[in-house]
């Protein structure tokens, strides 16, 4: 190493210099000695000793433009670089044949090729080295890959044998007779293939930082053995700018997640353009990651470049490189060797010697560090043995690289097919042999599970503990408990009134305490336990910290206080609901992952749900997830006071898009916990892979006892008869959550006032009543000659008459869903429009879903039915105090 100063301070006097020079000698030695932990440990402890001197020291959060881990400190390469390099080239062959045949075959039917071709190397370096199948007799590593690479995980599963010819040749033709293969990675299309839905931009790396963290969890609860295992996310450079890629790269530093690696695929391209045509990202990504405490590794430059830089004395060619952009990079290798030449070696005429010796061929074969396996092979070393921390690499690539006129250009995302030269191109540069016809025909090629290459890359595996991808789903041997279990809240509230919300509580810390599963459940809350009452649960479980609870908190000397344990219970995740989503995720599929049937409850207001991380629920279902989510503060009239932006009316709407999502409204607490023991037996003692949304209510009221013959059917299937008429029923209330409340006075009003009978209708799910009804129909529209089945709703309402009147807190479109089979008889009350901040009372009167506005909807459907006189309505509503003329709360 040189002990030169590159830029001596210009004040500096001579002895000074020699002084430096002998101090940086002597951090040489210590590195080459003890190696880079050390050196970094020493320099840490030096700014330390600066700041308590008042020395103020300058904190770079970028390095050179160079890689990370010097040629001098390399270690060699372990694998048969020969066979490795068949091994890829085929990969790269079979990715583009499916892609290209199939747009070819079925045009427009898309597919992407550019993306692998960047990754390939990244991935092969850990596919042959680093990715575990298993740890012994523990589950291997996780991979979160780039969404659109998948053509080249399926030609690699080829050549293994996983996946068959007729696979790749149906590619995105999933509904043939031959099987097909999935876009992208979609463990609900591919349950025994993919593990983790990531081409949704950013889900992939929050997904990956949280579920290293959950490991940790399992670990630290003993509930799973501590190994090697590693999380590693595939991350798109231009995927960075998604929010949710970075915005929790905080957590896995505070958390020392050394389980954690993140690989930045740099090839400097979005789908459209440059990344960062006017900056250089990897410069960017580095001071993020950096600053926020990770360890960094650069890769930016092939070996070939390690030639250049020693014979570089000056200087000058790192100074070159820091002086391009981005943008330049992109058109270096775009426009070829002689462009190189004269626009980026030609500025300075020492740099224009120093490649005087080389061709314009050589020039442009000059590599970015993710294209050579040494250099990533080094970097993955460093990574997987770094301790207290999470690791980014951040890997130069080519986007398109070895596609010939497509490589590095701004079109290279969209490009789907070859030319026929681009095909013989392709064929010549990666040695793959096929004849002219075939290349022509872009035909996939395997050369036989008895080629050298084949074995070769089966031996990697075999060594590694087995395949990646790959899921599977172990025997769980879970007992759900029965409804006797609930019996505390199946005999209500004894007079006293409670929510829904301090109801929940109070069966989650009896969750919590049953021996059997008890230490299976995982609480998950975005900073509102308190909103909740979850003090009780916090004191009982304690919530989840890495390092334990390392202060006092305030409140020790209190029956309640504040407690975090290094094996606490509860996943207490702050302001995010992104990652608490994250965290459900990873708890939800963990009976897949870690073959552990972990139980996660995620409490979080109920605006705050599918709303804000609703494409998270969806990757959510795709992964066949499990658990309950509990949307707490539910409905547009309950929560007091907090106006437009927290009054939730259309949770249950948006859960009810989500195909695996059985979404129910309860009313009391009876209903909530035939609900949840439902869904224990259903999603862990039957293996269902479906998940609950329920809500809970913020507004106090007696819970009623669950009546002698109660109809635990009609609950889970989303209507029962709750209150009969005294008399013949002329009119049938519907009402679901808290405003069934609102339905039973309104069945009080009408029979004292007006003289008028209604029976009152539970309906905890509009959602399951329309599923059911919906696949009844579908059923006889594919029987005719069969005699037509009866939807469930249709069955329950037997010979009751007359209109339905249906209310609920959310939006109309609820029980507008039912009207299909209802028709006429069907008048919807709902929170449609814009929440207010005011006491329950006003805004159910201004929504229109009090107990006064449903006795007014039942009188004017009697009028138009002609069952009660106009005027008498018309009365009624004078009564009541009914503004005929207001403004509709839908537009207010």
């Amino acid at each position: 190493m040189s002990t030169k100063l590159d830029n001596p301070p210009a004040t500096a006097n001579p002895d000074f210099l020699a002084e430096v020079s002998e101090w940086i000698e002597a951090f040489d030695e210590l590195v080459v000695a003890e190696g880079h932990e050390p050196a970094a440990e020493l320099l840490s402890a030096l700014k330390q000793r600066a700041a308590e001197a008042g020395v103020a020291a300058t904190g770079e959060l970028t390095t050179p433009y160079r890689n990370t881990i010097h040629a001098h400190d390399e270690v060699p390469y372990p694998g048969d670089r020969n066979q490795e390099r068949r091994v890829e080239a085929l990969i790269r062959w079979n990715a583009m044949a499916m892609v290209h045949g199939q747009n070819k075959k079925d045009a427009g039917i898309g597919g992407h090729i550019s993306t692998y071709s960047s990754l390939c190397t990244l991935l092969e370096v850990g596919y042959n080295h680093f990715f575990r199948g298993k740890y012994g007799d523990q589950p291997g590593d996780f991979i979160y890959f780039q969404g659109h690479a998948s053509p080249g995980v399926y030609a690699r599963a080829f050549l293994e044998g996983r996946l068959s010819e007729d696979h790749l040749k149906n590619f995105r033709h999933e509904l043939r007779s031959k099987p097909g293969l999935s876009s992208y990675p979609h463990p609900w299309l591919m349950p025994e293939f993919w593990n983790f839905p990531t081409v949704s931009m950013g889900i992939g790396p929050l997904n990956a930082i949280y579920q290293a963290r959950f490991m940790r969890y399992l670990e630290n609860r003993n509930l799973i053995q501590k190994t090697g295992r590693k999380v590693w996310a595939f991350v798109g450079d231009g995927e960075s700018d998604e929010v949710d890629t970075l915005g929790a790269i905080g957590l896995a530093s505070r958390e020392k997640l050394d389980n954690l690696i993140f690989v930045v695929n740099c090839n400097l391209q979005r789908l459209d353009g440059p990344v960062r045509g006017n900056k250089r990202i990897i410069d960017e990504l580095e001071g993020v990651f950096r600053g926020a405490g990770w360890n960094v590794i650069k890769v930016v430059w092939g070996a070939d470049w390690d030639e250049l830089f020693a014979r570089d004395y000056k200087g000058l060619l790192l100074k070159r490189m820091e002086e391009c952009v981005d943008g330049d990079f992109q058109t270096f290798k775009a426009k070829g060797g002689a462009y190189l030449r004269q626009h980026f070696f030609g500025k300075y005429p020492e740099l224009l010697e120093m490649v005087a010796d080389k061709t314009d061929e050589q020039l442009a074969r000059l590599h970015r560090g993710g294209h050579d396996p040494a250099k990533i092979f080094n970097a993955y070393k460093r990574a997987t043995e770094y301790t207290g921390g999470p690791t980014v690499i951040l890997a130069k690539t080519v986007k398109g690289y070895g596609l010939g006129t497509t490589e590095a250009r701004n079109a290279s995302h969209q490009e789907k097919k070859l030319t026929d030269e681009g095909l013989a191109a392709f064929v010549k540069r990666f040695d793959i042999p096929v004849s002219e016809q075939t290349a022509k025909d872009a035909g996939l090629y395997h050369p036989g599970q008895d080629a050298p290459e084949i074995q070769y890359l089966q031996a990697r595996r075999k060594e590694l503990g087995g395949y990646l991808p790959v899921r599977e789903v172990p025997a769980l041997n879970f007992k759900a408990p029965g409804l006797d279990f609930f019996k505390e809240w199946m005999a209500g509230s004894k007079g006293r009134e409670v929510s829904t919300t301090m109801g929940f509580v109070s069966m989650l810390r009896s969750l919590l305490k049953e021996p059997n599963f008890g230490k299976y459940v995982v609480p998950i809350v975005p900073d509102e336990g308190r909103t909740f009452g979850l003090e009780s649960v916090i004191k009982q479980v304690g919530i989840y910290a890495c390092e334990g609870q390392k202060y006092t908190p305030h409140d020790a000397d209190m029956l309640l206080s504040y407690r975090e344990e290094k094996d606490g219970q509860i996943l207490e995740e702050g302001i995010t609901e992104a990652g608490s989503m994250a965290s459900f995720t990873a708890a939800g599929t963990a009976y897949s992952n870690y073959g552990i049937p972990s139980i996660p409850f995620y409490m979080y207001y109920s605006m705050f749900g599918f709303q804000r991380v609703g494409d998270m629920a969806w990757a959510f279902a795709d992964s066949r997830g499990k658990g309950f989510l509990m949307g707490g503060t539910a409905g547009r009239t309950t929560m007091l006071g907090e106006g437009l932006q927290h009054q939730d009316g259309h949770s249950p709407v948006l859960a009810s898009t989500v195909p695996t999502c059985l979404s129910y409204d309860p009313a009391f607490l009876f209903e909530m916990a035939v609900v949840i023991q439902d869904g224990l037996k259903r999603m862990y003692e039957q293996g269902e892979n479906v998940f609950y949304y329920i809500t809970m209510y913020n507004e106090d009221y007696v819970q009623p006892e669950a009546p002698a013959n109660l109809d635990v059917n009609g609950i889970l299937k989303g209507l029962y008869l709750y209150k009969p008429a005294a008399g013949e029923a002329t009119v049938q209330l519907f009402g679901s959550g808290t405003i069934l409340n609102e339905v039973v006075k309104a069945q009080q009003i009408l029979a004292d006032e007006y003289k008028i009978q209604a029976s009152v209708w539970s309906v905890p799910s509009y959602t399951e009543l329309r599923r059911d009804a919906l696949a009844i129909e579908r059923w006889n529209r594919l029987h005719p000659a069969e005699p037509e089945k009866k939807p469930y709703l249709l069955e329950a309402l037997g010979n009751a008459q007359g209109p339905v009147i249906a209310a609920s807190d959310y939006m109309k479109v609820m029980p507008d869903a039912l009207a299909p089979w209802l028709g006429q008889r069907l008048v919807a009350l709902g929170t449609d429009g814009f929440g207010r901040s005011d006491n329950r009372e006003y805004l159910r009167a201004h929504f229109e879903i009090g107990a006064k506005d449903i006795v007014a909807a039942a009188l004017s459907k009697l009028v138009r039915d002609g069952k009660v006189k106009a005027k008498t309505a018309l009365k009624a509503f004078a009564d009541l105090g009914i503004n005929t003329e207001k403004k509709d709360a839908a537009r207010a």
